[in-house]
C-alpha cells in the first residue's frame, strides 16, 4: 500500500489534462481533513476533480471507500441507505441529501456481512443495478493494481495514458485513473458531449489509450482525429460487426476487450494489429488472469466449443458487497488463434422450439443490415414455442423491409416473431442495456 497523495506530489503539472493538478493537490488536503484511518467513506460526486481528490483522500487514508452513481435516483439511493452508514459523505445533492447524512433504518457496515466484513483498504465499485438491484465488487489498492500490471505487460508499455469519457465510478473509468497512478501515465479527463461534438484533447493521440463503448464508437466514427489514438480500447458492451468493419476501413486502431467490474476491467484484449488483419473475438487473455470454457458440470471444454467462461485472475474481488456468490453468465470460446469469442449471456438465452439462442447474434444480424438506429432482443414466453424472439428497434423502415433485409442472415427459430418499435432503446452510461426497462404491451 502507497500513499497516493505523497506519490502525487512527484507528478508534473501536466499529468492531468482538463483538470488544474496544483488545485486537485489542495482538494486532497482538504478531503483529507475529514477522514480518519478506515472511516467508510462514501463518495458520489458528479464533478471530475472533486471525485478524484476524494478518492485519492480516502484510499490513501486506509479507508472504506464505496463509489457510487451520483445520478442515481431515489429507488438506488434507498438500497444504498439499506446497505451501509457511512462516517463520512463526498458529494451527493438532492431529495435524498438528508437521509443520507442522517440515520439508515440498516447499517451493514457496523454489522460485519458473511464475506468476513469490510476492512481499510476495501474499494467498493458499483455493478448490476441494470435488475433494480444494487451491489458491489469488493477491491483493494491489490487486485486493481494487478490489473494495471496486466496491463502494461500485455501492451509493453512503461508508462499508461488514459484519456476517458467514462465515469470514474464506474470500473471503466476507474481504471484509466489508477493505471495513470500506478505508471505515472498521463490523464486526460473528456467532456463526452465535447468530443461527440468534434472537440478533442490537445494531446498527443498516438500516445494515448482511448477507452469508448461500441455506442460512442459509432457517434464519432467520422472525426479523423479518432485515428491518431495509439488504441482504442473498446468495450462495456458486445460490437456489431457493421462497426467493427467500419472500423478497420478507416484504420483505426481498434482493440475489442472482455472483462468486468468483478475482474477490475479486462482479462482479455484483441491487439489493433490483429484487430487490422481481419482477427475477430475479443483476443488473448492478459497476463495476470486465466480463462477456462468449461460445461455445465466444470469440465474444460475443447477450442472451438461454447460453454461457460470462467475466470481466475489476481485482479478478481475478494466478494460481493451485499454477500453473494460469483456466478459468470457468459458463454464463449476460444478460437484456433487462443482469441477469446463471446457468444452471449446465458440467462438472457432464449430457448425456442427446442433451440438455443441468444440475443447478442440476433441484434448484430439486424444491425448489420444497416437499417436500425438501435435494436435489443429478448424472448418472452409462448405457448406453442417455450419461447418466442421479440426484437425492440429504432428505425423508421417498416416490419417487411426489416424482415426482408434478415431472412438471409438469420436460420428461421433466429429470426424474431415480433417487432416493436421505440423511441429508444434504454441504455447505462457505459452503453448496457436495460433490459428491466422494456415492456411489452398485453
Amino acid at each position: 500500500m502507497i500513499n497516493l497523495r505523497d506519490r502525487l506530489s512527484s507528478f508534473q503539472d501536466d499529468w492531468l489534462y482538463g483538470l488544474d493538478h496544483r488545485e486537485l493537490l489542495r482538494a486532497i488536503d482538504r478531503c483529507c481533513l475529514r477522514i480518519n484511518a478506515s472511516d467508510i467513506v462514501l463518495i458520489a460526486e458528479a464533478d471530475p476533480l472533486k471525485f478524484i481528490a476524494a478518492f485519492i483522500a480516502a484510499v490513501s487514508k486506509n479507508a472504506v471507500v464505496i463509489l457510487t452513481n451520483p445520478r442515481w435516483g431515489q429507488q438506488e439511493w434507498e438500497q444504498v441507505a439499506g446497505l451501509v452508514r457511512p462516517d463520512v459523505v463526498f458529494g451527493i445533492a438532492g431529495p435524498l441529501n438528508p437521509p443520507i447524512l442522517g440515520d439508515f433504518e440498516t447499517s451493514l457496515a457496523r454489522k460485519p456481512p458473511s464475506i468476513g466484513g469490510l476492512g481499510g483498504g476495501d474499494i467498493l465499485i458499483p455493478t448490476g443495478g441494470t435488475s433494480g438491484q444494487i451491489r458491489f465488487a469488493i477491491h483493494s489498492w491489490e487486485t486493481l493494481t494487478a490489473s494495471v500490471e496486466g496491463f502494461r505487460e500485455y501492451f509493453g508499455v512503461d508508462r499508461i495514458n488514459s484519456c476517458c469519457v467514462l465515469p470514474l465510478y464506474h470500473v471503466s473509468g476507474l481504471m484509466q485513473l489508477w493505471r495513470s497512478l500506478m505508471t505515472s501515465g498521463r490523464l486526460a479527463i473528456c467532456d463526452w458531449k465535447a468530443l461527440e461534438a468534434g472537440v478533442f484533447p490537445k494531446i498527443d493521440r498516438d500516445r494515448f489509450f482511448l477507452s469508448l463503448v461500441p455506442t460512442q464508437l459509432q457517434r464519432l466514427l467520422n472525426y479523423p482525429e479518432l485515428s491518431q489514438f495509439r488504441t482504442i480500447l473498446l468495450g462495456g458492451a458486445p460490437a456489431w460487426e457493421s462497426l467493427l468493419a467500419e472500423g478497420r476501413s478507416r484504420w483505426l486502431a481498434i482493440a475489442p476487450t472482455y472483462g468486468m467490474t468483478e475482474t477490475a476491467s479486462q482479462v482479455a484484449t484483441l491487439k489493433p494489429e490483429a484487430f487490422l488483419r481481419g482477427q475477430t473475438g475479443c483476443g488473448m487473455v492478459l497476463p495476470h488472469a486465466v480463462i477456462t470454457i468449461r460445461d455445465t458440470e466444470g469440465k474444460p471444454l475443447p477450442t472451438g466449443v461454447s460453454g461457460l467462461v470462467t475466470v481466475e485472475a489476481r485482479s478478481l474481488m475478494r466478494g460481493y458487497f451485499p454477500p453473494g456468490p460469483l456466478e459468470l453468465d457468459d458463454i464463449g470460446y476460444f478460437d484456433e488463434q487462443h482469441s477469446l469469442h463471446i457468444v452471449g449471456r446465458n440467462s438472457q438465452k432464449i430457448i425456442s422450439g427446442g433451440e438455443n439462442l441468444y440475443p447478442a447474434e440476433i441484434e448484430a444480424a439486424i444491425r448489420s443490415t444497416g437499417l436500425v438506429e438501435d435494436v435489443c432482443v429478448i424472448g418472452v414466453p409462448d405457448e406453442n414455442w417455450g419461447e418466442i424472439v421479440v426484437a425492440f428497434y429504432v428505425s423508421s423502415q417498416t416490419v417487411e423491409e426489416l424482415q426482408g433485409a434478415i431472412a438471409a442472415l438469420l436460420s428461421g427459430p433466429k429470426l424474431p416473431k415480433r417487432w416493436v418499435a421505440v423511441e429508444a432503446i434504454p441504455r447505462t452510461g457505459q452503453g448496457k442495456i436495460v433490459r428491466s426497462r422494456l415492456g411489452l404491451d398485453s
